[in-house]
Order: structure tokens, then sequence, then C-alpha cells
């Protein structure tokens, strides 16, 4: 019987793709970002119509942040977890199961239009459902007491989907209402959890190793829990009253906050490394988002969809990507370096972001954000998908 991870892992026969719980869902998430845009784009502009009962718009954010980042949680928690409580990872047929799951979750989704109005629902639910029924079974037998609030957040973020599903089942016009707000707020707090604890460490870690004496502060100190309490009552405001003035100013002091909490990790000394630089330039879109939607409320909001694109995409797309990409080299064996075409897929992925910022002034950048887009997921399945479809080499 295997014991340890490795073991687990030699001892599994099938498909090295579900050797590890990254390994899918990394892959098939990028693939599948990239292709809901290029539906998405016709869809928008009435060339073709999706088999789907949401509205193209409602689809298209709905895929992004529930159906990817969905798929991205999926593969980071099934990897963390078991460092984080010592117990095996889930592998073989057991993981196959869970990503044929959130695959169903994607095609019911897609063609709900022709499916009983309940079943998209229950389908794309149970994913996150089991999902978290998994984590909490193994941070309960690790006793990992500390990461419950990871899993608390992946019950929000679920909680958070169902109600999208049920407003746009009720006739609401779902990218904006409660359920993708809630979600997005969610998104947001992950990342400030959970990059919260990575940034410093992995660059405290280069900084070491490359003899550079300047130090990040660590991880989770006063300020941080400050900023995350902070973070978690102006962003549940802007959940229930989005575009009060009142939030507007939150939003500003939520800017602020971030903006002091990254500055004490030291990013301006990571440059020389892209793997850490694009971590830092993804977390700094959550006070740029905050300060764009801030300005938008006070303003009157005149360019919402644009500014919240920057936590949709900027913060949320280029985290994930980066993470993807780290946790894609660290785990199959390769050096913790970014090569060219790694780096041109992170400059495809902010040209994106930032076309859609600009989109809400000139409409035709919403095609230049959309290409760029499929060429950094693109990009990312063919840099990284023959590793992650082959074993690790062995030692």
């Amino acid at each position: 019987m295997a014991k340890t991870s490795a073991e687990q892992m030699r001892a599994w026969q099938g498909p090295a793709l579900f050797s590890f719980g990254f390994r899918p869902f990394f892959l098939f998430g990028a693939l599948w970002v990239a292709l809901a845009m290029l539906l998405w784009l016709p869809a928008l502009s009435g060339t073709i119509t999706l088999p789907t009962r949401f509205d193209p718009v409602s689809w298209h954010a709905h895929e992004f942040l529930f159906g990817y980042l969905g798929a991205v949680l999926a593969g980071f928690l099934l990897t963390a977890v078991p460092n984080w409580t010592g117990r095996l990872p889930m592998v073989g047929w057991r993981l196959a199961a869970l990503f044929a799951l959130w695959a169903a979750g994607r095609v019911a989704v897609l063609v709900s239009g022709h499916l009983p109005s309940a079943v998209a629902p229950v389908i794309d639910l149970a994913f996150p459902l089991v999902l978290g029924g998994l984590i909490l079974r193994e941070i309960v037998a690790g006793r990992n007491w500390r990461n419950l609030v990871v899993l608390g957040l992946l019950a929000v973020f679920t909680l958070s989907n169902g109600i999208f599903h049920i407003e746009a089942l009720t006739g609401a016009y779902a990218t904006q209402g409660f359920g993708l707000r809630l979600g997005l707020a969610t998104g947001i707090m992950m990342i400030a959890v959970i990059g919260g604890r990575i940034i410093p460490s992995f660059t405290r870690n280069w900084l070491a190793q490359h003899d550079d004496p300047a130090r990040p502060a660590p991880p989770m100190q006063r300020f941080d829990k400050i900023v995350l309490l902070a973070s978690m009552v102006i962003l549940t405001h802007w959940v229930v009253r989005p575009f009060a003035t009142q939030t507007g100013a939150a939003l500003i002091v939520l800017g602020g906050l971030h903006l002091a909490r990254q500055a004490r990790w030291q990013p301006h000394h990571t440059l020389r490394e892209p793997l850490l630089w694009v971590l830092h330039a993804a977390y700094l879109f959550i006070p740029l988002g905050a300060f764009a939607l801030g300005l938008d409320q006070i303003l009157g909001h005149p360019g919402t969809a644009g500014a919240q694109h920057l936590w949709m995409a900027g913060a949320i797309g280029a985290t994930t990507l980066a993470v993807m990409t780290r946790a894609s080299l660290g785990h199959t064996g390769q050096s913790l370096t970014a090569n060219r075409a790694t780096v041109a897929i992170y400059l495809c992925l902010f040209g994106s972001v930032l076309a859609r910022f600009g989109a809400s002034i000139h409409p035709g950048l919403m095609h230049v954000s959309g290409a760029l887009w499929l060429a950094a997921f693109v990009g990312f399945a063919i840099g990284y998908g023959p590793s992650l479809l082959r074993p690790k080499p062995e030692k």
C-alpha cells in the first residue's frame, strides 16, 4: 500500500493527467476559458446564438468566474491541501470523476436552453459542493483548522453561483446581479488571503537565494489582518449597495489599504524574475480595481463594467495564470524560472485587461482584448500542456 504522495502517484498506472489535482484542472481550465472567449465574441455580435438559458454577457461572466475560477481553485486546493494537512493527495479515477463533474457543469450550462430549467444548476453546483466536502474531510482529518477560512470562502463562492443561477432563471440580468458581485468579492478575498501568504513567502525565498538583503514583511501580521477585516466589510457593502456614494469612498480606502499592504512585500526587488513580478503585478489589480470602481460610484458609474474587469480579468485572471505557471513548473520537475514564452503570455494577459478597461470608452477594443486573452490562455495550453500530460521525470 502506498504510504507517501510520491508512492501513490507512481502506483497510478492510468493517464498522467490524473496523477495530481493541478494537472487536469489547470490545463482544461485554461482551454475552457479560451474556448468560452472564442464563443462569446461572435455571440456578443449576434453572429451565433448560444444554446444556453443565459444571455450572452451573463454566460460569459458565469463561465469565467464560476467555471474557470472554479477549475483553478480545484487544481490549487487539491495540490495545496495535502501539503497543509500532511495527508495523501487525490489521484486516479477519483480525481478523474471530480474533473468529469466539472466538465459536465460546463456542458450543462452551455446547452441549458435545451434542458429542463433545474438540470444545469444542479449539475453545475454539484462540483463545488463535492469539492468542498472533500476539502472539509481533509482539513478535519489533518486538524488543519487555520485553513478553514479558505473552505469558508469556497462555501460563499458556491452560494454566489447558486444565486447567479436563480437570478438568471427568474429573468434578471444576472451579470449585474447580487450573485456575480458576491462571487467576485469572494474571489478578491481569496486572492487577498492566499496571495497574502504566498507572495511574501515566495519573495522572501527568492531574495534570500539571490543574496538580496531586502526582505518582505512576514505574512499575516497585524496590519494584514486589519486589511483583510476591512476588505470583508467594504466588499460586503459593495455587494449590497454597489452604486452608493459611500460605497465609492469606502472602495477608495480599500485600494489604499491594499496598496500599502503590497508595498511592504518589496515588489520592486523582484523585477529580475517574471514568476515573482507577475504575482505582484496581478495583486496590484486589487487596489487599481478598487480605485476605479470607487471613482465610478462617486462620479455616477459611467464605466463600471470596465472597472469591474480590473478585478475580474486583472486580479483574478492574472493571479490564476501566475499560479498555474509557477505550480506547473514546480510540480512537473522543472526549474522555477519563466522563459520568454511564459513572459509573452503574461504580457498578453495584461494587454487584454487594459484593452477591456479601455473598451468602456472605445468599444472596438473589446475584440483586441479577446484576441489577447486567447493568446494568453492558448499560449499556456501550448507551452505547459505537454508537461501536464506526461509523468514527472524521476530524479
